[in-house]
């Protein structure tokens, strides 16, 4: 019989849920129960998350791996927290992810989110065969796939700097969920970057979005910290920005990009990060040699598939209290008449075909460090 003495009535139900899948228990199994079955959580320190997670090792799984864990998960430098409402994970800065400012690339920066964001749902038992998804997601076909990227990256760091990276999620409305990273550099403890995301559900097989059922949620909300937590919590802070749609004609294009079949993921589309590059193939030159990426937002419209041909288009964000910069009339930039050094774009990835609309973007940037 399982005992949850120290749980209040919604934690006892969210952790009895998280159990459904770990192993049969009650009247309408079938399976027969082994010894390892009978768990008992007497009153400990044991938090809700702690004892969901001892289910899910002690019932139906190897007992070697049960009790050390995967060799991935004793091998990564990473965790849950103490309460387990969120997971923290290092990662040394490797030299094949530096680019020409000899600092880790954006992308690099995106991966590594992504990678933390998936160590943090296997970490939970979830996503073993999927990015994040959990037992009733893979039973109906279900995936998360990304509605819009937000990051921040206040220090890029460079080739054998450790950085630590947490994160979380949260419910976001009827048809997806919110997860929020915090970027840390291991020696100074300084905040190098934030980021913020949201997801939404797709059936893999009709590539339609659907609402994130209650079963579903009921799998994932236990993981999640009770009260809202945000990476971004000032009000009014660029994460919440819209971006305006960039109006042809554009000033700056890259044309006839194709996806490479590496681009391609787990859930048979382009990747999230694959964007990044696609959006900045088509910045000016005298801002890449020039400039960094400070900031950078992207609205996914719909997916890219290994056959798509895309464009790639930017153009000057015109916006309040900005000056204009540029020969003959012709916009190069737009600054902000309060920091010079800080130039802001528009983008828009679109298919050559017919000119869908794939992705819009947005991005600062600021004056390289000298």
């Amino acid at each position: 019989m399982l005992k949850f003495s120290y749980c209040n009535a919604t934690d006892l139900n969210q952790a009895l849920v998280q159990c459904r899948f770990a192993g049969s228990f009650g009247p309408l199994s079938s399976r027969r129960r082994s010894p390892r079955a009978a768990v008992s959580f007497s009153r400990s320190n044991l938090t809700p998350i702690q004892a969901v997670l001892s289910c899910q090792q002690q019932v139906g799984s190897d007992p070697v791996e049960s009790e050390l864990g995967s060799l991935a998960d004793r091998l990564r430098l990473g965790g849950l927290t103490e309460d387990g409402l969120s997971y923290k994970e290092k990662f040394i800065i490797r030299c094949y992810e530096v680019g020409i400012n000899k600092t880790a690339t954006i992308e690099t920066i995106a991966n590594l989110l992504q990678e933390v964001g998936g160590n943090h749902a296997q970490s939970v038992g979830f996503s073993r065969d999927g990015f994040a998804t959990s037992p009733t997601m893979r039973k109906l076909h279900l995936i998360w796939v990304t509605a819009r990227m937000h990051i921040e990256v206040y220090k890029y760091p460079a080739w054998s700097d450790v950085i630590e990276i947490e994160t979380w999620c949260q419910n976001e409305g009827r048809i997806g969920t919110r997860r929020d990273w915090i970027l840390k550099d291991v020696a100074t403890g300084e905040v190098i970057g934030r980021a913020t995301s949201k997801w939404v559900m797709m059936n893999e097989d009709t590539r339609r979005l659907q609402k994130v059922s209650d079963d579903v949620k009921e799998e994932y909300l236990v993981f999640c910290p009770r009260e809202p937590r945000l990476a971004f919590p000032e009000e009014n802070n660029k994460s919440l920005k819209k971006i305006s749609k960039l109006e042809d004609p554009v000033q700056y294009s890259r044309l006839g990009l194709m996806p490479r079949r590496a681009d391609l993921d787990m859930n048979q589309h382009v990747n999230n990060v694959t964007y990044i590059g696609w959006v900045l193939e088509s910045m000016p030159e005298e801002i890449i040699d020039t400039h960094e990426l400070q900031t950078i937002t992207l609205d996914y419209r719909r997916e890219c598939q290994r056959d798509d041909v895309v464009d790639s288009l930017t153009g000057p964000e015109l916006v309040e209290g900005s000056k204009i910069h540029g020969t003959n009339g012709s916009a190069t930039a737009i600054t902000r008449e309060d920091d010079l050094d800080c130039h802001q774009f528009l983008h828009l990835l679109r298919l050559s075909s017919d000119g869908q609309e794939i992705n819009r973007g947005r991005t600062e940037w600021r004056k390289k460090p000298t």
